[in-house]
């Protein structure tokens, strides 16, 4: 399951958020957006889980939890092609 991690602060990194998302299961893989012309990330990003049960575990636990001083939001991803 994709999970959008938003809010992050733009200090916070990639294995930090891999980190938090692996205490409630498996990561498969955790990608931050990153701004082209600063290199620094844009304060969001998403997560593969392969388990819903865990990705939902994960969700519930840490969306709006305090990280690196910024309320993160984590919800289950939308697919581009629906908003066609």
């Amino acid at each position: 399951m994709k999970l959008l991690v938003r809010n992050l602060a733009r200090t916070t990194t990639e294995e930090q958020v891999t980190a938090l998302f692996e205490e409630y299961g498996t990561v498969q893989w955790c990608n931050l957006i990153m701004d082209k012309a600063t290199g620094g990330s844009k304060g969001f990003g998403f997560v593969e889980m392969p388990k819903p049960g865990e990705a939902k575990a994960a969700t519930k636990n840490l969306n709006g939890k305090v990280i690196d001083g910024s309320k993160i939001r984590v919800k289950k991803a939308e697919d581009k092609k629906d908003s066609e």
